[in-house]
């Protein structure tokens, strides 16, 4: 199946579920994104470094350096517009599966994209359907940067070892 087929055929799976069926598919969204750690990443920490559960997935502020790339933030993922709001389902899944967002920037090599490629058709749209349904945080994503001299956040740095 072609990837235009495959999107549009998780757009049809999400636009055609009754309530019930919706409620299931959030939850088995719900389900992968635990299961696949986005918090790990996309939920914010408090100051002493413990996961701001209240603040959901609204985007990590606490990067990653990755040498001679620069350092990374994870970005909100709710349904507002400073998160997913403004992707459609299939930018999304293209996302997850391919690593590209919309503008077709790569995504950070933090994200694990390429162990979601061969996620099912039917395990996307829940996990869509999951995203869709998180309350929209108007907290920004926190862009990139070149170097860890122009960081404005706190991150991780991956050290490489010498040899």
């Amino acid at each position: 199946m072609n990837q235009q087929l495959k999107h549009l055929a998780i757009a049809l799976m999400i636009a055609a579920s009754p309530a019930i069926a919706d409620e299931s598919l959030v939850a088995r969204g719900a389900y992968l994104a635990q299961i696949m750690d986005c918090a790990g990443c996309h939920m914010p920490r408090g100051s002493d470094g413990a996961p701001m559960f209240e603040a959901g997935l609204s985007g990590g502020n606490i990067g990653f350096e990755i040498p001679g790339m620069g350092v990374f933030w994870a970005p909100n993922l709710t349904s507002g517009e400073a998160g997913l709001g403004a992707w459609t389902d299939e930018e999304i899944s293209e996302a997850l599966r391919h690593g590209l967002r919309p503008d077709g920037r790569a995504l950070a090599p933090a994200m694990p994209w390429p162990a979601y490629a061969a996620m099912s058709d039917e395990d996307m749209a829940a996990l869509i359907a999951y995203l869709r349904s998180l309350p929209p945080a108007p907290t920004p994503s926190i862009a990139p940067e070149p170097s860890s001299d122009t960081a404005k956040a706190p991150f991780y740095r991956v050290v490489l070892p010498a040899g």
